[in-house]
Formats: C-alpha cells, sequence, structure tokens
C-alpha cells in the first residue's frame, strides 16, 4: 500500500547497473530490454507524491514518515544518479540543494551520454540497424532512468524513427505509459494506451495484453472512471504480471474498491468475495476484508468504520486521492440505496444505530441525497421516518417523458423570441 512505502528501506535492486555493450542476434538485447520493462522507478513516484501530500492541506502523513519517505526518495536518486529529478524536487519542496551531489551525478549522467553517442556513432558507422536501434533505445532509457521526461520522450521518438518488430514497439509504448503515469502526464498516457491496444491487437503476446489492462486500469482511476477500472482489474486478478507498476496487492485494492461502487451484488459475490486470488491477500490489506464483507453482509457499522480507517490510504495513493471526496460520496450513497431497499419506511433512529452514526448527521445526508435524486425516499420529519418510493419502469418513463418535454418547451419558447426579434 502507499502508506507502507513511505516506511520500508529502498531497495538496493533498484539501481541501475552500469552500461554494458552486448551483441545482438535479431534483437535488443536483454540489458536493454529489462530497463525499458522496467523504468522509470514506479516506487519513487509514489514516494514523490506522499512528500506532495504531505506538503498538502489535506495531509494525514506524519513526521516520521515524511522524514522516511524523503530519505528514501534521496536514495534513489543517489542510486540511479537522477539529476534532473533531484533539480526537480529540490525546486518544488524547497530544499536546499547539495551542490557536490548534484554535481557528481550531473558529471556521471554526461560522462553516460557521451559514452552513448560514441556507441551510436561507432553503431552508424561500422554495424547493423539494430545495433543503431540498441544504442538508441539505451539513450531513451538513460534520460527515463534519471527522470528526464522531456529528453526521454525524445530520444524515443527518435529510436521510432528505426525499423523496429511489433514487440519492440509495443514494448516502448508501455514504457512511455510508465514515464506518463511516473509524471501524472494524462494526455501522455491515452495516447500511448490506444498505440499499445493497436500494437498489441496486431500481433502482441497475452503477457503484454494483460500488462496493458492494469496499465489503463491507473489511468482510468486517474480520469474517475471507475467503472471501467473495476473490469479491467478485476480481469487482471488471475493473471497479474505488472510488477513493475505496483505490487499484486495494491491491484487488489483497487479492484475491490472500484467493483464495491460498480458491481451488481451477484456479480461483487461471485467475482469478488469468493475469488480465490482475492481471498488469498485480502488480510494483508488493512482494513479491506471489513470493507468488502461490511457491505455484501450488509453490516453497515462494520462497513462505515472500514471506510474511515481505509480513508488514509485513498488519501496517500497516487491514482485515487484526488478523487477521494467523490470515492466517499458514492460508496456513502451506495450503502444507504443498499439499505432503504430493505424497507418501505424505517425510522431515522434504527437506520443511524445500523449505520452508527448520529441521527442528526444521518439525516442531513440523506436530505442531501435525496434532494439530489441520489435516493428514492422521503423523510417525515414529524415522525422521524424515512419513507421509500421506488419507480416502476413506467413511472420512470413517465418522469423522463415530462423532463424531456419541459426542455424542448423551453427550447421551443427561446427559439420563438428569437424569430420574434
Amino acid at each position: 500500500m502507499a502508506a507502507d512505502d513511505a516506511k520500508k528501506p529502498a531497495d538496493p535492486a533498484a539501481k541501475v547497473p552500469t552500461l554494458k555493450k552486448q551483441a545482438s542476434v535479431g534483437n535488443i538485447s536483454e540489458e536493454i530490454e529489462d530497463d525499458l520493462s522496467t523504468l522509470p522507478n514506479m516506487k519513487l513516484s509514489q514516494l514523490h507524491f506522499l512528500l506532495r501530500h504531505q506538503h498538502s492541506g489535506a495531509s494525514t502523513l506524519g513526521e516520521p514518515d515524511a522524514a522516511a519517505a524523503k530519505q528514501q526518495v534521496l536514495e534513489i536518486i543517489q542510486q540511479s544518479d537522477m539529476a534532473p529529478f533531484y533539480r526537480l524536487v529540490c525546486a518544488e519542496f524547497q530544499w536546499p540543494v547539495d551542490a557536490a551531489l548534484e554535481a557528481q551525478m550531473s558529471a556521471k549522467n554526461e560522462q553516460e551520454l557521451a559514452q552513448l553517442d560514441e556507441r551510436l556513432a561507432d553503431a552508424e558507422q561500422n554495424l547493423g540497424d539494430i545495433e543503431v536501434l540498441e544504442a538508441l533505445l539505451a539513450k531513451a532509457r538513460m534520460y527515463s532512468r534519471i527522470g528526464d521526461e522531456e529528453k526521454a520522450l525524445e530520444a524515443f521518438k527518435v529510436a521510432g524513427e528505426k525499423p523496429q518488430s511489433i514487440n519492440q514497439k509495443i514494448l516502448v509504448a508501455l514504457h512511455i505509459i510508465r514515464i506518463g503515469l511516473f509524471f501524472s502526464d494524462l494526455e501522455l498516457v491515452e495516447t500511448y494506451i490506444k498505440k499499445a491496444t493497436a500494437l498489441i491487437d496486431e500481433g502482441g503476446d497475452w503477457d503484454r495484453r494483460n500488462r496493458l489492462k492494469v496499465y489503463e486500469g491507473c489511468y482510468l482511476l486517474m480520469a474517475r472512471d471507475f467503472k471501467k477500472a473495476s473490469k479491467l482489474f478485476q480481469e487482471s486478478v488471475a493473471t497479474f504480471t505488472a510488477t513493475e507498476l505496483m505490487p499484486y496487492n495494491t491491484m487488489v485494492f483497487y479492484c475491490v474498491i472500484t467493483c464495491v461502487l460498480s458491481m451488481s451484488r451477484v456479480d461483487l459475490k461471485k467475482k469478488i468475495v469468493d475469488s480465490p486470488e482475492i481471498l488469498a491477500v485480502i488480510n494483508e490489506i488493512p482494513c479491506l476484508t471489513d470493507f468488502l464483507n461490511g457491505l455484501y453482509d450488509c453490516n453497515y457499522k462494520r462497513f462505515f468504520t472500514a471506510m474511515v480507517d481505509i480513508q488514509p490510504y485513498i488519501l496517500r495513493d497516487k491514482y485515487l486521492s484526488t478523487h477521494s471526496r467523490f470515492l466517499y460520496r458514492e460508496l456513502r450513497v451506495l450503502a444507504y440505496g443498499q439499505f432503504l431497499e430493505a424497507y418501505r419506511s424505517v425510522t431515522i433512529a434504527s437506520m443511524a444505530t445500523a449505520f452508527g452514526v448520529s441521527v442528526e448527521f444521518l439525516d442531513n445526508e440523506l436530505a442531501r441525497f435525496i434532494a439530489a435524486g441520489r435516493l428514492n425516499a422521503k423523510i417525515d420529519k414529524v415522525a422521524g421516518v424515512i419513507e421509500t418510493n421506488r419507480p416502476d419502469a413506467k413511472n420512470a418513463q413517465y418522469q423522463d417523458a415530462i423532463k424531456k418535454g419541459d426542455l424542448l418547451l423551453n427550447r421551443i419558447q427561446k427559439l420563438a423570441r428569437v424569430i420574434n426579434v
């Protein structure tokens, strides 16, 4: 989970291996392919978001966690010689720049770039197209590793002008999607999801097709399309391999949250509540069991308590944080609607007891949601009773016809005024 990332020490394996020139046999080298499959470091992106969250007004991150996140960010930056990204975070968070460290990392970047330019020149003069492509991709992956989005995209564009196989094009497209997710560039992510989808339809394997589902699910979370995201995450539960993007437990967390919002009770039971893959890990994710089973078992007090307990994790999550207010509003509407479906009328006091909230809080909530047309009910304030009024299909069609008729009349009146003038 996002909250745990601030507490774990930086993974020494995250350090990018030193550049080695390898011979290729009809394909790009394994070293470059491995780096293109894993860079940029998405753990760093989440830690970067945690620090942004810590500087926001809605921060739920304590000083020790914030200090641990900062330490991990600096460690990863040093391990990968990320001079451009170091300058970016220092400017963003107003950290004092360590001039010696910045100069050391910049010198290493310049030295590596000079080696790559030399490698490219040698490939263009003495070797074939594959070696030239390797050299160009090596340059692009270096910019990606050090956190220079603009130069990485420019380098990938140059590499894209060389002949590539379908699999190489897919590899690059997925990498650019990760760059977009790393820097929260939704336009870039959307563009390359479309390109990757077309390429995979043309000749991609099942592994990359499954990875793309998770990538697109993350994009849809950022775009607040939870229904489509839930479908993609649910389909990925049994085939998840996108560990370069997130741990499996994090994907399950996204899956449960979005599916609770989007699925019918029948589908939720079949695909989520009873899913062996989800049951295997759900207890490892804080409060998620109570969240899922509380709603499905109609234990609303348990569900509301779990919602409160899960909130810090949502607020600290890169993809969900922006939508936390919307998410919690929709979850409350869902729970209230499910409770009221079982009654023709119920006292506000008994409903408040079932949800573990005060009568005053529930009264204000229901009044707001009923007025907005989100709940089919009315409140008898004198008797302290909530009465449900479920419109049947004909009633709904009648109301829809009236609504459309009113809109048409308004337009005709506006047109008549224009003609009269």
